[in-house]
């Protein structure tokens, strides 16, 4: 989870901060994490239902070589919203996903793309799942 992206660009005391759910603990999602601050705080303002090419396979091998905002879904509603001193963070989930994917949302629509994540039972932890497109 980020840290810091919230006071470095809050709002009247709303700002964002990101979490991402790996299936192992490993340096590079810590990497990856600081490439999402700074992409975010460095004028690329990512929200809910944006995306950013990461360069390269979220792991070595996976086809998934891009972040999507989303809801903290396997996290639960609660975790959306944190409590801060003058304000809240509100915390969204960067999911890995393949450029096809990518591609069927900026066509289809985010909730269309969501609904076949939905209707294959994607495991979002496993960096070698098929693209549902």
């Amino acid at each position: 989870m980020t840290a810091g992206c919230w006071a470095a660009i809050e709002k009247d005391g709303h700002g964002l901060e990101f979490v991402m759910t790996a299936h192992v603990r490993d340096q590079q999602f810590i990497d990856l994490m600081a490439m999402i601050t700074y992409y975010h705080c460095g004028g690329h303002q990512l929200d809910l239902e944006h995306s950013m090419p990461i360069g390269e396979p979220w792991v070595p091998g996976s086809n998934c070589d891009h972040l999507l905002i989303s809801l903290p879904y396997l996290h639960g509603p609660d975790f959306e919203h944190c409590p801060l001193p003058g304000g809240h963070a509100r915390i969204l989930w960067t999911l890995p996903v393949t450029a096809a994917e990518i591609e069927f949302r900026r066509r289809h629509g985010h909730e269309a793309l969501e609904q076949l994540f939905d209707e294959a039972e994607i495991i979002p932890t496993d960096p070698f799942r098929a693209s549902v497109v």
